[in-house]
């Protein structure tokens, strides 16, 4: 599949966008082995934040799962020829109002595998003229294929602040 344009998603997408390297659904694919095993082997620091104010191992684990069902309900929507505007989200707010701190570290793994494997069927039930179907988000055009790039690449990208910031192995 080819990347998207600059043209059908906001700027703020590049961040995510530019971090796709490959074919998406290797990535969507490894993600589901990768990031567990990440967290997995880092679970003696679940309860760490690098700075005050700064999110917990848990914390941005709760943030990759919220984010993805907000970009899934997006593809869904969007897809299926959605003419409503979808509103944007707080990701501060969420992780403040979602207590991830209290959950089990190997709950939230699971959680996020089974979210991914379930999102998958949709991703890759999508045709070509569902991937270029757009919508509006956040107050911001933006269409199918994009947000699935951004899926992947929002993982990508805590990955990195997870081995720069946490120091994760």
């Amino acid at each position: 599949m080819n990347r998207p344009r600059p043209n059908e998603y906001p700027t703020w997408g590049e961040t995510y966008i530019s971090k796709v390297d490959r074919d998406i659904f290797e990535i969507l694919n490894d993600q589901i082995q990768s990031l567990p095993a990440l967290f997995r082997a880092n679970a003696d620091k679940a309860d760490y934040a690098y700075a005050e104010g700064k999110w917990t191992l848990k914390e941005m684990l709760g943030h990759v799962i919220d984010a993805e069902r907000v970009f899934a309900f997006r593809i869904t929507c969007f897809a299926r020829k959605e003419q409503q505007p979808l509103p944007g989200f707080e990701e501060d707010d969420y992780v403040t109002n979602a207590r991830f701190a209290e959950r089990n570290l190997e709950d939230l793994i699971e959680e996020f595998i089974a979210l991914r494997k379930a999102n998958l069927y949709l991703f890759k039930s999508l045709n070509e003229e569902e991937l270029n179907r757009k919508g509006i988000a956040s107050g911001r055009e933006i269409n199918v294929k994009s947000i699935l790039f951004i899926v992947g690449g929002h993982i990508i990208h805590h990955v990195y602040i997870l081995k720069d910031r946490y120091h994760v192995v």
